[in-house]
Formats: structure tokens, sequence, C-alpha cells
């Protein structure tokens, strides 16, 4: 084989996410509504003075923003899925995007908490009615994009296509359409980019809520403390929902896979197959949704070759790429 044939022989996709169309379509549906409902929310709590209409339009505003990155991420992870600069995919575009959302909730949360804080020092009237109906809108507003960020339960029963990196004295990569079944457990099946978008609205329906209940309380019982206290509420349950992504998005990030269900099911696959072996040295990261890439060491019997142990985890169709490094158990 010569050297233009060997390097078009190793040439293979390293699309590992194919995307969600109908997340996309549906984030940018959003987007757009919740940006109208926005300015709604923002111009009527200012104008009938109630810090609960209007901390739920600046809770809006980060929303807007957020469904802008997300659709923006969905973008360019389309745009640029086939660029040979990004080693693994673009789908890691997708969580940094939740990521940021995640940062800029904070801040809102924050700003929310002190003007909320400020009118119970100088509280001012405030035009219950008008506020309702305003509120009101929001919340059916809120609803209506959350119904359509709704987990679609997109469960990837499609064919594993396992790009095997040998380093075993060669170096050779094997497409392997497996069209048998597979063991597929659904590791991290929730596609973040859609679900922060879809926690962003579902948060502020909740805000809504809370926005609703202190209107309604100040009208009826004359309890005006209630508009900033359910503000400040608003503010901690969305710090508290902003951190928990944080946290989820940032694990994607930093690969912090290796408590994953998939490793101990790596580690099954090659040392309890059929040919005694020891991993003696293990990566694992996550590539698209619900899909992994591992490197390891394999400390085995001379002459077993690494197609052994890619046969062996062909079976599990979230693991897309694997590189097996072999060397001798005597060695």
């Amino acid at each position: 084989m010569n050297l233009e044939t060997l390097a078009v022989s190793r040439r293979h996709s390293h699309v590992f996410s194919q995307g969600n169309p109908m997340a996309e379509k549906n984030t940018r549906r959003a987007m757009i509504l919740t940006v109208l409902m926005m300015g709604v929310e923002i111009t009527g709590g200012w104008w009938f003075n109630s810090m609960a209409v209007l901390a739920d339009g600046w809770h809006m505003s980060s929303h807007a923003l957020a469904l802008g990155l997300a659709a923006f991420a969905y973008a360019c992870a389309r745009r640029y899925r086939d660029d040979p600069r990004f080693a693994f995919g673009t789908w890691k575009i997708e969580i940094l995007a939740g990521y940021t959302s995640a940062i800029l909730l904070l801040g809102v949360a924050g700003l929310m908490a002190f003007e909320s804080i400020a009118r119970v020092f100088k509280p001012s009237p405030i035009h219950y009615q008008q506020a309702i109906a305003i509120a009101v809108v929001g919340l059916a507003v809120n609803l209506l994009c959350a119904w359509w960020l709704r987990d679609q339960h997109h469960h990837g029963h499609g064919h594993a296509h396992d790009h095997g990196d040998h380093h075993n004295h060669n170096h050779n990569h094997n497409h392997n359409h497996d069209h048998g079944h597979h063991h597929h457990h659904g590791h991290h099946q929730h596609d973040l980019n859609q679900r922060s978008a879809y926690l962003h609205v579902l948060a502020d329906a909740a805000t809504s809520v809370l926005a609703i209940i202190a209107l309604l309380g100040g009208l009826y019982f004359n309890a005006s403390w209630l508009d900033p206290l359910m503000g400040i509420v608003g503010a901690v349950l969305v710090s508290v929902w902003a951190w928990g992504l944080i946290r989820q998005t940032g694990r994607v990030l930093l690969d912090a896979e290796m408590d994953a269900p998939v490793v101990a099911e790596i580690r099954e696959a090659v040392e309890q197959g059929p040919v005694p072996a020891r991993i003696s040295d293990l990566h694992v990261w996550q590539v698209g949704r619900g899909r992994f890439a591992c490197a390891m060491e394999v400390a085995t019997a001379p002459g077993v070759e690494a197609e052994v142990f890619h046969r062996a985890l062909s079976i599990h169709e979230e693991i897309v790429h694997v590189t097996v490094e072999v060397r001798s158990a005597a060695s």
C-alpha cells in the first residue's frame, strides 16, 4: 500500500453528534416569543410599579439571551461539524452555551435580589390588576415555550460507528458498522443545550407564578410586602437552578466522566472478555449526547491484537471512538 492509499484509509469522520434540528427550530421560536414578552413585562412592571413583574421581565431577559445563545450554539455546531480543526466534533459548543447562560443567570438573580431588598425598605404603590394581567400573560408564554422545548426523548438507536485507532506497532482506523444488537444504556442522553433552554423558561414560569401570588396577596389581603419577598424567593430559586446547570455542563467541559457507568462497562468488556487482559491506563470523555470516546492501554498475552478489544467494545453503541494500545503483560 503506497502512502497516498494509506492516508486515505486513515480518514474517517469525527462527527459524533447529529444535532437536534427540532430543538434548534423550537429554540428560535421560543427566543422570538420570549423577547416580545420580555419587553411587555419590563415596560409594564415599570409603568405599574410592580417589582414582581419587573423582576420577572428582567429574569425573562436572561432567558431571551440564553435562548439566543442556545440557538447560536446549534447553528455553529452544525456549520463547523466537518471542520477538521475540531478533533472530536463540535458538540461541546452547545455545552459551552449552556454553561455561559447559567453564569449570566446568576448575575440576573443577584440583580433581582438587590432590587427586591431595596423595595422592602422603600415600598411604593402598585397597580395590582394591570400587573396581574401582565404576569398571567407572561406565564402563558413561558408555558408555551416550555412545551416547545420539552425533552423529546431522543434515545439514539442508530448504528454505532466505531473508529478504532490501533497503537499496536501499527496504526489503522476501523470503520466498524455493526448492525447487530447493541447494549445501549442511555448514558447522558439529554441534549444539555436544549435542557438549558428548557430550564430557563421553566424557571421563568416559576417566577411568574410567584409574581402572581404576590400580586394577589397584595390586592386582596393588603400584603404589599409579598411583592419584594417573592422577588427574593425567585432570585434564590434561580440561583440554585443556575448553580446546578453550571455543575452539569462544567462536568462535561472538564471531561469529568471517570465515575460514569460507561467506564465500568468498558472495564468489564475488556477485562472479562475472550482473552485475559488488564487495563493499565484508561481515559473516557464525552463527545456527543450519550456518546463517548476512550483511550486505553491494555496489558495482555503476547501476540494479541488490538482488534480483539475493539470487537469486545463494539456491543456498546455509546462508545463511538476507541483507541487501544496493546502491550505484553510480561513487559
